[in-house]
């Protein structure tokens, strides 16, 4: 049986994080890290479009949506010190008007690497294709698949989401095999889906500063930005936050609805003002055009259709004061029937985990086990779109790292 002081279950983004923190705080220490797959930090090449969000300048503790689980662990490691970390490994970054980081060379393979050649250069033995499905603990130590045994143990192995990348959910049956809880499980930052043929006729359409609401009606979530519409539902990112939301509304036996305002910024008066000017500056004008000014033509048509008024003979002088109104609906409260999300394949994270009342949030360590942590996407935890749950998992794991 092969010996260490450490094992570190999960090869990717968190467990790569606590294999070098390790290393730095305790140098004679002897790891091993335990991939399932070929290759480490396989899902992190696909992050960001392939370059690589992996901070927010702006993160805050609400940017993880209900949970207060990570607020030491921010506090310790905030975006500077998240930067610091990968200058330290010879990555240089930017950050864009958003407050996104990303790799100067704007590829995740650059990041990666930087990761990868750290590891591999502070002798941390790597076991690729060594997938863990069994762990045992007792007085001395763990087992893991009956072939390494250690002190201490870092479960990093991920979520659900995106499962040819590695994340598949096995992580959490080692958890309870530790005997800890998982919460309810769903995918986050995913597309929804909906029945709509309007939807279908705006495909490929975005809408750049949307705000939208989903109800189950009881509760709701809402969310602002970017909104891409698909031949079967609605992407973009502020369609993804709401993703979660929509899964547990849809388990619950409850029918979501998404609400889009597409001119937050236009109140209901200064819409109907610009109406009503367009009306009497061109009433000899198609109607087709009346919302163009502020909105892209097919979105326009479908909102158009959707308050019963079609193009062909139809001028701007055929809205009246009822028309009006009904246009003034549509455009700030266009509402679709979801039918659900379109799931783990297309995730970028997990929502739910390990039960995070069950883990010391300034250590990452079990407060049921000792010397065992979590780190990253396996613990409840999960944030916004932009570098925060990339953030939340070089953060997480590089305090789980310091063995604490």
């Amino acid at each position: 049986m092969k010996e260490y002081d450490l094992i570190i279950a999960g090869g990717c983004a968190s467990g790569l994080a606590a294999a070098i923190q390790a290393k730095r705080e305790y140098p004679g220490i002897k790891i091993a890290l335990l991939e399932k797959l070929p290759r480490v930090g396989k899902k992190l090449l696909s992050t960001g479009n392939g370059r690589c969000n992996f901070t927010n300048l702006s993160i805050t503790p609400q940017d993880y949506y209900g949970n207060s689980f990570v607020t030491a662990v921010l506090g310790e490691y905030p975006p500077e010190n998240i930067i610091d970390f990968f200058k330290s490994l010879g990555l240089e970054s930017y950050s864009d008007s958003a407050g996104r980081v990303y790799p100067r060379s704007n590829t995740a393979a650059s990041l990666l690497d930087s990761l990868r050649l750290e590891v591999d250069e502070s002798d941390t033995d790597v076991f690729t294709d060594c997938e863990v499905k069994i762990v045992y603990h007792s007085d001395k130590g763990f087992i893991v698949n009956d072939e390494f045994k250690s002190a201490k143990l870092i479960i990093s192995t991920g979520g659900k989401s995106s499962p040819a990348q590695g994340s598949d959910g096995s992580g959490y049956k080692l958890a309870e095999m530790l005997g800890h809880s998982i919460t309810g499980l769903f995918p986050s930052l995913v597309p929804l889906t909906c029945g709509s043929a309007a939807v279908k006729s705006m495909k490929g359409i975005r809408a750049n500063n949307a705000y939208l609401t989903v109800t189950d009606g009881k509760s709701s979530l809402s969310s602002q930005g970017e909104v891409l519409f698909t031949e079967n539902g609605v992407s973009g990112i502020a369609a993804m936050e709401l993703a979660s939301f929509t899964e547990k509304a849809k388990v619950n036996g409850k029918n979501p609805v998404l609400t889009i305002d597409f001119l937050p910024d236009y109140s209901r008066e200064k819409l109907h003002e610009y109406i009503t000017l367009s009306v009497e500056k061109y009433p000899e004008r198609a109607v087709d055009y009346l919302l163009t000014g502020v909105l892209p033509k097919p979105i326009s048509a479908a909102l158009l259709k959707d308050a019963g008024i079609y193009s062909g003979n139809c001028k701007f002088s055929d809205v009246d004061s009822s028309a009006a109104e009904k246009i003034l609906n549509s455009v700030k409260s266009y509402s679709i029937l979801l039918t659900g999300t379109k799931g783990y394949n297309f995730s970028q994270v997990t929502c739910g985990g390990v039960d995070t009342r069950e883990v010391n949030e300034s250590t990452m360590e079990s407060r049921l086990v000792d010397g065992l942590y979590f780190c990253g996407e396996i613990l409840d935890v999960d944030g916004r779109c932009g570098g925060y749950n990339l953030h939340w998992a070089f953060a997480s794991g590089l305090t789980a790292g310091e063995l604490k």
